[in-house]
């Protein structure tokens, strides 16, 4: 394979470094919060200031209106190698609570820490700086090379933070120009331990809320209580069924499709060296629980759930009053892994549910969302080739990893483009994401713009 002048890329992204962070931080100076209709200008003008840079290193690049916030589109002419979409997305997190930042979330600034010089500012993680590690292989590759690598195609989001309500149907409407050989995605970190990952697995999602109705008006413990159907206890006992002693979910056919790890990925995993306590320590528990016979990470990443979320009914309030409610409320959430289908779990769950309801009561459901699994297939030699580049830049063996989460476009580029996804990225666990004083290592930008370099390059 030729090295395509790597080291001279590699050395050029060095050089580089001063002017690709004052990029990045006039990219962190836009307020492109996409949640908030207050800051519409401030998305569009984040879309445009990224098809501005993108145009100016030679990419085709177009600001594509939607119902809601653009998307940005930019592409290089199709040669002889593999053709590859690159997604990240430009939109941004609410910054409340505002007291909480040391400094104001939209004045980024390079920072000394303890643990080295940060990059310190509201999308510095997720995603601005991820998505221009990419940007920046792409402008070093064009300095040695005189033209941009062939074959790339960019999708850049303004509205992941809000749940992409336009995603879909621009997938749907570009379907023949986004569809590639790959995608990738820089939205997610390295691994718990600071060594390269690549996700190759991704839990799906099904959410359900359950309304369970008994009497027309709530009614009096005393008068009534021990005669009349009480729908907090019919929604705790049906609730209470959905596992067993064992930890295992109890809904008909619910692991049909859910497949034992691989020998690479328990390899993969074991390595990791993941110390579940250590990980519940930091949230004030530390005694795993979940499926007996199964590791921690085979929990977080490889097993399916059932979480009930919330539960309502009855007086809340402060002091006490004592009453039947006529009405109890749950939001229970699955997350799904393999094939699992996610409407035949929310079949299989309303069934459940629908048994421990009395004759004489009822109960409405709403549904929250559903998306399935996203399993990429790993003998796609472009993954053993970046695990490779990977290392190559890091010093270390890249590994592949799940994660318990959900990033519902990697199963849309499935669906909707027929394409497998190489989820890389360089964040860390401490970076804060979606919290005040989010940042992102100047190493993770720095390396991550190097392992874009070495990936592509590799791919060639």
């Amino acid at each position: 394979m030729a090295d395509h002048k790597i080291d001279d890329i590699l050395n050029r992204l060095d050089s580089d470094l001063p002017q690709a962070l004052d990029r990045l931080l006039a990219f962190l100076r836009i307020p492109s919060i996409s949640t908030d209709p207050a800051h519409d200008s401030d998305v569009s003008d984040a879309a445009n200031w990224l098809a501005d840079e993108l145009r100016s290193l030679g990419f085709t690049a177009e600001v594509r209106e939607t119902t809601g916030h653009p998307m940005v589109v930019a592409s290089t002419p199709q040669g002889t190698e593999r053709s590859l979409l690159f997604y990240g997305h430009y939109d941004v997190q609410p910054v409340d609570p505002l007291n909480l930042w040391d400094d104001p979330p939209f004045e980024p600034a390079i920072q000394d820490t303890p643990e080295g010089r940060v990059i310190r500012g509201r999308g510095a993680s997720d995603d601005k700086g991820q998505l221009m590690t990419f940007v920046e292989a792409c402008r070093a590759w064009k300095a040695v090379h005189g033209e941009l690598p062939s074959g790339l195609t960019l999708l850049f989001e303004g509205e992941e933070e809000s749940g992409s309500p336009s995603l879909i149907p621009f997938l749907e409407a570009n379907r023949d120009e986004l569809s590639q050989s790959l995608a990738l995605i820089c939205d997610t970190g390295l691994a718990a331990d600071g060594r390269p990952a690549i996700s190759s697995q991704l839990r799906g999602l099904v959410g359900e809320e359950i309304i369970v109705q008994a009497a027309n008006q709530d009614l009096h413990s005393g008068s009534f209580g021990g005669l009349a159907a009480n729908p907090i206890q019919i929604l705790c006992n049906a609730l209470a069924a959905l596992k067993d002693e064992n930890g295992r979910v109890t809904l008909p056919g619910f692991y049909d499709g859910v497949e034992e790890l691989s020998d690479q990925l328990r390899s993969d995993w074991e390595a990791l060296n993941f110390d579940a306590g250590e990980f519940l320590s930091r949230v004030g528990l530390k005694n795993p629980i979940g499926e007996k016979g199964r590791s921690p990470l085979e929990m977080l990443w490889n097993q399916p759930t059932a979480e009930i979320n919330g539960i309502t009914g009855g007086y809340t309030g402060d002091g006490f009053k004592t009453v039947l409610p006529a009405e109890a409320r749950a939001k229970v959430s699955f997350r799904l892994t393999g094939t699992q289908d996610p409407e035949k779990i929310r079949a299989a769950f309303r069934e459940h549910i629908q048994r421990f309801i009395p004759d004489d009561c009822s109960v409405r459901f709403h549904e929250h969302g559903g998306s399935p699994a996203a399993v990429m297939d790993t003998s796609d030699p472009a993954f053993d080739v970046a695990k490779q580049a990977l290392s190559e830049e890091w010093g270390q063996e890249a590994v592949f990893i799940g994660m318990g989460g959900s990033i519902p476009i990697a199963g849309d580029f499935k669906q909707i483009l027929g394409m497998d996804t190489m989820l890389i990225g360089f964040a860390k666990e401490s970076d804060r994401i979606h919290s005040p004083n989010e940042k992102y290592d100047v190493e993770s930008f720095v390396k991550g713009a190097r392992s874009w370099a070495r990936i592509i390059a590799a791919l060639r």
